[in-house]
């Protein structure tokens, strides 16, 4: 059959991938550069069910409409505040199917292997050289059998190369964006663990991983022998995977979540090379660079080491933290409101805490009222705040806060010092001074707003804890600083009918 309509839709599909990715670039451009990755995955459903392969049309259309109704369902139900462990959660979804489709694909060079054995043929079968009862047994064969029947030995033995990477890569994926998932949930602690050996049992780990995947290669044509070395392989990816996210604390979690994306891709395009299957190759590519070099801007961000980040946090704290003195200081909604009347000038800064209060509809109102009494009212956004890149963005776009009054840390910074009033709604560690004050800070050197600098800063806030991370924030304790408890949406609320 002639393949020319798949080929030519997977070269539509790549076209819009890429349109996508350009357009998630800006806040204007990112609606329509959504449909463009839907449309793109429609053509590449459709042009892969009508293509080589194809096939088994009832239970196709049964899972297709069961990945539907599920995906609808969590489209509808699934909050703002839950879309980074969504996030981290689909990852793995991709991690275990790149592992899956790699031990199918051993399994299908097997059992091609014994078909040939039985009729008493070579295989793999020389190229160009297929006698004819092979060539019989060949045409015999459907689907990633057939594109298996007809590879030479040196074809076989770099799809073996590319099952074990694509299963090595799907493993740690999965169990990677598990525990990612599980602290991004609040259903594991997040501040940063390993066991007793730490970054030594990861590197035994790995060594162990080469030496399965050569002693999988030496026994290839032992059917139990080398399902073993693939499953030690296997058992090994998991662990480094589970490992690795474990050390890695609750700050750099937004790092990590970038950085699970880009392990996803790459397992996706292993998944293709295995399949022979270019539109996976090519998405594969385009996830996996993109989310390495988001995860690469993001720790330039926070002043972090890129490889000590995806080896499970090298560096780190370095001795006692410094002490923090004082005590906080409570101010009520009335007191806000004052400050908020006399100031010419705010800057707001969101944080995950504005997302679990769903309050940004009622940050947005209060910068309508303050803008139409002639105030400069700006938002500063941290590339890391929240828990997932373009959180606050997202949240604040939803809400019809202008984009031209949300600006990015770089270029914001440097004006707290002339700015009267500062609220900080449920942000921690991208305000914390002691990145700047504390050399011994599990987040020293990171970039953080400077908001301490302003005249005056207002922190909305639950309570007395710590962030996320659970570092304690010595700002909360400075003498222009005064501590907004409650709810955000109920505080920021309780504000509005008192702007003059």
């Amino acid at each position: 059959m002639d393949f020319g309509f798949t080929v030519a839709a997977y070269a539509v599909a790549t076209v819009l991938f890429v349109l996508s990715l350009g357009g998630l670039s800006g806040q204007e451009s990112a609606k329509r550069a959504i449909w463009y990755g839907i449309v793109g995955m429609a053509v590449a459903i459709v042009a892969t069910m009508v293509g080589p392969g194809s096939g088994l049309w009832g239970l196709t259309l049964v899972l297709v409409a069961i990945g539907g109704v599920v995906g609808w369902q969590l489209a509808t139900r699934v909050q703002m505040t839950q879309m980074p462990e969504l996030v981290a959660f689909m990852h793995s979804l991709v991690g275990l199917a790149a592992v899956l489709v790699g031990f199918n694909a051993h399994l299908e060079i097997g059992r091609v292997a014994a078909e040939f054995a039985a009729a008493d043929l070579p295989f793999p079968q020389p190229k160009g050289l297929m006698s004819v009862p092979a060539y019989e047994l060949w045409l015999s064969l459907t689907n990633f059998a057939a594109i298996i029947g007809k590879k030479t030995a040196v074809e076989i033995t770099i799809l073996r190369v590319e099952v074990m990477i694509g299963i090595w890569i799907g493993a740690v994926t999965f169990t990677g964006s598990i525990i990612a998932y599980g602290k991004l949930a609040g259903k594991e602690d997040t501040a940063a663990k390993q066991l007793r050996g730490g970054h030594m049992l990861n590197a035994g780990a790995a060594v162990l991983s080469v030496v399965f995947a050569g002693l999988y290669l030496v026994y290839a044509d032992s059917p139990a022998a080398s399902v073993l070395m693939l499953i030690a392989l296997t058992a090994l990816a998991l662990f480094i995977g589970y490992h690795l996210i474990m050390g890695i604390g609750g700050a750099d979690m937004p790092v990590v979540v970038s950085m699970l994306n880009s392990y996803s891709g790459w397992a996706a395009a292993a998944i293709g090379f295995s399949l022979g299957n270019e539109l996976l190759i090519v998405v594969g590519a385009l996830v996996g660079s993109s989310g390495a070099i988001l995860s690469y801007i993001m720790c330039k961000a926070m002043n972090r080491s890129f490889i000590s980040v995806i080896l499970g946090g090298f560096g780190g704290a370095t001795g006692p933290q410094m002490a923090v003195e004082g005590e906080q200081v409570a101010i009520d909604a009335a007191g806000v409101a004052a400050a908020l009347n006399e100031a010419d000038s705010v800057i707001i800064v969101p944080g995950y805490g504005m997302a679990v209060a769903q309050a940004q509809q009622t940050v947005s109102e209060l910068t309508r009222k303050l803008r139409a009494r002639g105030k400069n009212v700006r938002f500063a956004i941290h590339p890391v705040a929240g828990r997932l890149p373009g959180h606050m963005n997202v949240l604040l776009a939803e809400a019809k806060v202008p984009y031209d009054i949300v600006l990015e840390m770089d270029e914001i910074n440097e004006d707290f010092p002339s700015t009267d009033v500062v609220i900080v709604i449920g942000s921690n560690d991208i305000v914390n001074p002691a990145a700047q004050e504390d050399p011994n800070s599990p987040i020293a050197g990171m970039p953080v707003l400077e908001v301490w600098k302003a005249k005056q800063v207002f922190v909305s806030k639950r309570g007395q804890g710590t962030g996320y991370s659970g570092i304690e924030n010595p700002l909360f304790y400075k003498d222009n600083t005064r501590m907004f408890y409650g709810d955000a949406k109920a505080s920021v609320d309780s504000l509005l009918p008192m702007i003059e």
